[in-house]
């Protein structure tokens, strides 16, 4: 779900006010009007791995409520239907939010049987404000560059320095984005869906979004019951926490996914050489942090960056070889050009990764409430510090902006809805950045809706990603529209995707079936 001006001086500030980010009808049996727009220009985009995707681009409102005022451009993609019978558009969405859904169309038409894909036009779309979509935002672009304080503030000082960041990035934002920063949010990036699909001449369409993708399709089934074709949601917000309270619960699942990773270094300790007691692997890695924060390696890689480096791995666990090599090249050889390597591939941020920060923060920041105290803030994290060091303090300053924020607040979604047909839900048990509580909870308040569950599976993102057993479930709702019932609170179970071996075996090469997907879906997105 991540992807990446008041003064504190320990003093309280006011809660932004909130106001109903719903449509005045958006509670109603009656659907919001989407304004036609012109049907969208095709062009060839084609790439070596989508040789048959396609580009375009589609003007919509800045402000849904204001359909003919201030125009933006969406950026979107297709991959177009080869069968004779076409069941319309599946738009596709990677999460973040912030993350460019442009590639997702042509991975996702690949990956699905030739069969299902055939019958569909493929759609990705960068959302507003995100990659080729325009205006894009990018607020303070070196944000994240290296070496950041260190993210635990164990002194006065360390806390001061993060704190200034995140005031200082929130600025920045309302100084370069004041007219647009009202508008980044949920609603109005599920109407421009709407709008897509209208361009598109359908009179419904189907969805498939990962990670923050299932709260934004959750909410385009709330505002759109009946223009929903077929919905599928793969590693589920929690909307009753969105987003403070589920930035907190991803701290104890990243925590336990560390551990998983440290617990993984231990069984192959023939290769890694770390010891076979995970908590002493631990102890080792805890170790290496310190002396990071003290000398950072290559310059780039301190304290915070190692936890930016680690973080992917509760994402995917693709990636913990890569992971752990750089781990024992630092420990066993006192060798930092893996980790630094690592961390290049794995965490530094680029252009695109600034805009998707930007994006990330402008929704998150908008579509609901968050403290305004930083008392606040430093409570709750130093609780979750004591028993879920891992990613505690990191987590917090990545959202931190939040508590300084130049918009006020909208209030979250309620997405519960029986006006839909079935929906096909996928969760992990294990999943770090959408718990499975999440998945649970949209299963409840999604009426008529399936839930398939990845048994003791860790990753996030899930289908086309190597288990045969959920893209079986996937393929024929699809393909048919029936979806599994077992009767109670899980409608079926897949065991999980074997973990990987390290890269010096030979079946190594078979767990990375889901790098392709992940490399898209991003980390904290």
């Amino acid at each position: 779900m991540r992807k990446r001006a008041a003064v504190l001086c320990g003093a309280a500030v006011v809660v932004a006010g909130t106001f109903t980010a719903l449509p005045a009808d958006a509670n109603t049996s009656q659907t919001p009007q989407t304004v036609p727009a012109a049907r969208p220009t095709w062009k060839n985009c084609a790439t070596s791995d989508y040789p048959t995707l396609q580009c375009a681009s589609l003007k919509v409102p800045l402000d849904h409520r204001n359909p003919h005022g201030k125009q933006i451009t969406l950026a979107l993609s297709r991959v177009q239907h080869t069968a004779k019978k076409s069941q319309g558009p599946l738009l596709v969405n990677p999460g973040g939010p912030g993350g460019s859904g442009l590639t997702l169309a042509g991975f996702v038409a690949s990956s699905l049987p030739k069969a299902v894909a055939a019958q569909y036009d493929v759609i990705g779309f960068d959302p507003r404000a995100v990659g080729r979509s325009s205006p894009a935002l990018d607020c303070k672009p070196g944000h994240f560059n290296p070496v950041r304080p260190d993210s635990v503030p164990s002194t006065p000082a360390i806390e001061k320095a993060n704190l200034q960041r995140a005031k200082s990035f929130a600025a920045a934002c309302g100084q370069k984005y004041a007219s647009l920063l009202p508008y980044i949010n949920t609603i109005q990036a599920v109407q421009d869906m709407d709008s897509v699909r209208a361009a598109l001449g359908a009179e419904k369409t189907s969805y498939f979004g990962y990670s923050y993708g299932t709260y934004l399709g959750a909410v385009y089934a709330k505002l759109f019951p009946q223009r929903v074709k077929r919905l599928v949601l793969d590693s589920i917000v929690d909307p009753t926490g969105v987003w403070y309270d589920d930035n907190i619960g991803q701290d104890y699942a990243f925590d336990a996914r560390q551990k998983a990773l440290m617990a993984w270094i231990a069984k192959y300790n023939s290769t890694y050489k770390l010891g076979t007691d995970p908590a002493k692997v631990a102890a080792k890695w805890y170790a290496m942090r310190g002396a990071l924060a003290k000398k950072p390696a290559g310059g780039k890689v301190g304290a915070s960056e190692l936890e930016d480096t680690f973080i992917p791995g509760g994402y995917y666990n693709g990636y913990w070889p890569y992971l752990a090599e750089a781990f024992a090249a630092y420990v066993n050889d006192k060798n930092a050009d893996p980790l630094v390597e690592t961390y290049e591939n794995f965490a530094a941020v680029d252009a695109s990764g600034d805009n998707g920060y930007s994006v990330y923060t402008s929704v998150q920041c908008r579509d609901a409430s968050w403290p305004r105290d930083w008392n606040q803030w430093r409570k709750d994290n130093w609780a979750v510090y004591d028993t879920a060091p891992f990613m505690a303090w990191n987590n917090a300053w990545y959202n931190a902006p939040c508590a300084f924020w130049p918009t006020d607040t909208l209030k979250p979604v309620h997405i519960a809805n029986d006006k839909l047909p079935p929906a096909l839900l996928f969760q992990a048990t294990n999943d770090a950045a959408t718990p499975y509580e999440g998945g649970v909870t949209v299963h409840r308040l999604l009426a008529r809706s399936s839930f398939v569950v990845e048994q003791g599976g860790g990753n996030h993102g899930i289908t086309l990603s190597g288990n045969a057993c959920l893209d079986k479930y996937l393929a024929n709702y699809l393909s048919t529209g029936t979806v599994p019932h077992g009767g109670g609170k899980v409608d079926a179970v897949c065991p999980k995707v074997p973990d990987p071996t390290p890269l010096s075996t030979k079946a190594a090469s078979k767990s990375a079936g889901g790098s392709e997907l992940h490399g898209i879906l991003g980390f904290r997105g």
